[in-house]
Formats: structure tokens, C-alpha cells, sequence
């Protein structure tokens, strides 16, 4: 019989589900179960950056997005909601946060009056680059708890599964 008190919170739950389903293989929750706890570790450590710099998880994204469009940092919002992987309207909530933080601007777009460009100010450009520079210092400790092999490993695993699930959809 398993000591309890050595096995991880998701080999528990495969202990008991084995003893009261042994008809089904549970071993695919010892993946995909680390997998949702890790994520939810990952999401609360990497949140505590964004929320240093008045962010939350979506404004970062919106203001990385118009940071890697290069000068002059500006994007129209159905092309911000592509590079963020948000609906239009979960992105107009962004954008209106964003504006009303002094961090973007919206104006008409010059080839179409009807359409909009979403572009950084030059405070939103300030915390971006200082918020981004924190969050790749916390990506790096959060990754260190691994050797450089072992993550180069997890990431090749991680791309090729992604792939193969991306290709099934």
C-alpha cells in the first residue's frame, strides 16, 4: 500500500482513483494534473510582476503586443486581439483600461476613418519596458528550479505536443 504522506497532491488523487476505478488508466492525469497545478503556480507568480506595475495579465499583453510591433508602437485592435488571443470585445475592456491609465492612445486610422489605431504613449512605453524587463527576470527564476537540459527538454516537448494538438483542431 502507497505511504500517502510521500506521494504529491496529484499521485493522491491517482491513488484513489485507482482503488475505486481500476477499470480505467489513470496515468494520464499524472501529466496533464502537474501540468494545471504548474500553470496555476506559473499564473499566480508571473501575475504578482504584472500587478507591481498596475497590470493585470490582459494589459500586459495588450502593452507587449504594441512593443514588439516596433516604432511606432501602435496596432489596430482587431490585430491587438490576434496577437493577444482575446475577442474584439475583451480587448475594447483592455484598451478602455489602458487609456484611462495614460498608457495608450486611439485615434482614426489615416487610410480609413471608420477603423481605429491603438498606439503607446510614451508613459505606456516607460512601464512596458520595466514591467517586461521584471517579468523575464521572474520568467528566468521560475525556469532556474531546472537544470539548462532539462529545460531545453520540457520546452522541445512542450512545442512538439502543442503542435500535435494544434494540428488536431
Amino acid at each position: 500500500m502507497d505511504d500517502r504522506r510521500t506521494l504529491d497532491h496529484v499521485a493522491r488523487i491517482q491513488a484513489d482513483w485507482r482503488r475505486e476505478r481500476p477499470d480505467l488508466d489513470v496515468s494520464p492525469q499524472g501529466v496533464i494534473g502537474r501540468l494545471h497545478r504548474l500553470a496555476d503556480r506559473l499564473t499566480g507568480e508571473l501575475a504578482r510582476v504584472y500587478e507591481r506595475y498596475g497590470l493585470g495579465e490582459g494589459e500586459f499583453d495588450v502593452l507587449c503586443a504594441l512593443r514588439r510591433a516596433g516604432e511606432p508602437y501602435e496596432r489596430a485592435p482587431g490585430e491587438l486581439a490576434a496577437h493577444t488571443m482575446v475577442t474584439t470585445g475583451a480587448m475594447t475592456k483592455r484598451i478602455d483600461r489602458l487609456e484611462r491609465a495614460g498608457l495608450v492612445t486611439r485615434r482614426r486610422a489615416d487610410d480609413d476613418q471608420r477603423g481605429r489605431i491603438v498606439a503607446l504613449t510614451a508613459a505606456g512605453r516607460e512601464v512596458i519596458d520595466r514591467a517586461f524587463t521584471a517579468h523575464m527576470h521572474n520568467e528566468r527564476r521560475l525556469l532556474d528550479a531546472l537544470t539548462p537540459d532539462e529545460a531545453e527538454a520540457l520546452e522541445s516537448l512542450l512545442t512538439t505536443w502543442l503542435a500535435r494538438i494544434d494540428d488536431e483542431g
